[in-house]
């Protein structure tokens, strides 16, 4: 089989699918959209790859271009002459696939694009709606997004759901002692946060709830990686409560680096107002580490009724604070929750076998009748 892979970025997520689809015996040809805003891949593309040229990839995505864009991709589909395409978000690089007219087409949804994007605007519910009409077989991460895109008319028959799942001979149980020491945080709890400081992601909501946390805990430790457009406001949320000095500000990791950060923490939090299933989740259950989310769709899935974690209303400072203390005040009876973390991360999050249901949507998309999905107006 050969598989045009088309993505708006090139991203880590990106890399991984690249790698596992260069690992099977299929021919593996790379399209890429825009540059990368931030740049969180560093790795190269796999060398087993091909990274085909094209008229996108230099510039910033605009809709003015989609006509151009997708013209160009009829002359790369041509020349390559894939058995499928595998495009994704919805609404940039699988509305451009769509476009242009090739089948069979299997989008993938990233989460958000159909949970957020998908009703921002009646343009975007346009071009949602476009897309999954020229679908083949859509795949997604949780049940959220299945359920969105049947709101959209799309039948559940062609739709293929795994959680994107982790390395989980890399993501283990661990300490960190050493770095504990470094930071002067061997007899702290430790609160960890990975995600972007965008609105989106919450990190102003849970920064709050930490603060407040910690005035009351004086041995309350916050690791705080990544960064984004709310740092100045983060930094002024941690000044007033004058918790400055408790937080470790880390910056971009790279993802060899990850689990050691994992390794120093106690509890994984996640104020995000939106997600599929996390793969900051996901890795950190991986390592045994004991989740407070935001109840949310795609973190309700993992963690209502389990003994992994606690979740919290979405947006909900105070009850982050009442989260991480009932976490602290708990601290030396969590081993049961990250013996469940790391099983449940061993039933639901395993990379390689939940990578095989992507594979099983291209078989699926080929095997389907080659006409355009009705989607209701």
């Amino acid at each position: 089989m050969k598989v045009l892979y088309f993505s708006r970025s090139y991203t880590p997520h990106d890399h991984r699918f690249l790698s596992a689809l260069a690992g099977t015996p299929h021919a593996v040809a790379f399209l890429q959209l825009e540059p990368a805003r931030r740049q969180t891949e560093i790795r190269p593309v796999p060398g087993a790859v091909e990274v085909i040229p094209w008229r996108g990839g230099q510039t910033p995505f605009h809709w003015r271009d989609v006509p151009a864009l997708a013209a160009d991709l009829r002359r790369v589909v041509k020349e390559y002459q894939p058995d499928v395409i595998h495009a994704g978000p919805v609404q940039s690089a699988g509305y451009i696939a769509a476009k242009s007219g090739f089948q069979p087409l299997v989008t993938m949804s990233w989460g958000s694009d159909l949970l957020l994007e998908a009703d921002k605007n009646a343009w975007m519910q346009r071009v949602t709606r476009y897309t999954l009409n020229h679908t083949t077989v859509l795949t997604g991460d949780c049940l959220a997004v299945q359920q969105k895109a049947a709101q959209f008319g799309f039948p559940a028959d062609r739709t293929v759901l795994f959680p994107w799942g982790v390395d989980l001979q890399r993501f283990v149980p661990g300490q960190a002692g050493v770095f504990r020491t470094s930071l002067g945080w061997q007899d702290a709890f430790v609160v960890l946060s990975l995600r972007s400081w965008e609105p989106l992601y919450g990190v102003d909501v849970l920064v709050r709830g930490f603060a407040r946390a910690a005035q009351q805990a004086p041995d309350l430790r916050l690791l705080l990686l990544s960064g984004g457009s709310q740092a100045d406001a983060i930094r002024a949320i941690l000044e007033q409560y004058n918790v400055l000095d408790r937080v470790h500000f880390a910056g971009q990791i790279g993802q060899k680096d990850l689990p050691i950060y994992y390794h120093a923490a106690d509890l994984y939090v996640s104020a995000s107002h939106s997600d599929g299933s996390s793969v900051s989740l996901m890795e950190a259950l991986a390592c045994g580490v004991p989740a407070l989310v935001s109840d949310i769709p795609g973190n309700r899935e993992w963690l209502a009724n389990s003994p992994a974690g606690w979740l919290f209303t979405d947006g909900d400072d105070q009850a982050v604070t009442d989260g991480i203390l009932k976490a602290y005040r708990r601290r030396t009876e969590l081993q049961p929750m990250r013996n469940a973390a790391r099983a449940l991360a061993e039933k639901r999050a395993n990379w390689p076998e939940n990578f095989k249901r992507l594979l099983a949507a291209y078989e699926l998309a080929q095997g389907l009748v080659q006409t355009p999905i009705k989607v209701k107006a």
